[in-house]
């Protein structure tokens, strides 16, 4: 099981060779509910939009949901985090959803 993060994805939509080697040495493969709103946020038209989704279709990408542990566990990364290391929410969330799904 591997969780990817938004940057990876983008790699992965620019054809980036280290991008692709890793997502296709996975056979199961799972987004961050975080990172697929990342994601169709970088859309700037329902062409682009539509593109993402087939995107995420193709490289069968499970969508991991927000839950109360996730979004527990993301609060306190920001909380222990965002003075010291400038940790953003959204990247709270990712991690704490990599770290609750294993």
């Amino acid at each position: 099981m591997s969780q990817f993060d938004t940057d990876v994805l983008v790699w992965l939509q620019r054809n980036n060779p280290r991008a692709i080697r890793i997502v296709d040495s996975t056979f199961t493969r799972f987004i961050s509910v975080q990172t697929y709103m990342e994601l169709l946020q970088t859309a700037q038209n329902k062409t682009q939009l539509k593109w993402v989704k087939d995107f995420l279709s193709e490289y069968e990408f499970e969508i991991l949901p927000l839950t109360q542990n996730i979004g527990h566990r993301a609060a306190i990364y920001v909380e222990n985090y965002t003075l010291s290391s400038g940790m953003y929410l959204g990247d709270a969330i990712i991690a704490a959803t990599a770290v609750e799904n294993n």
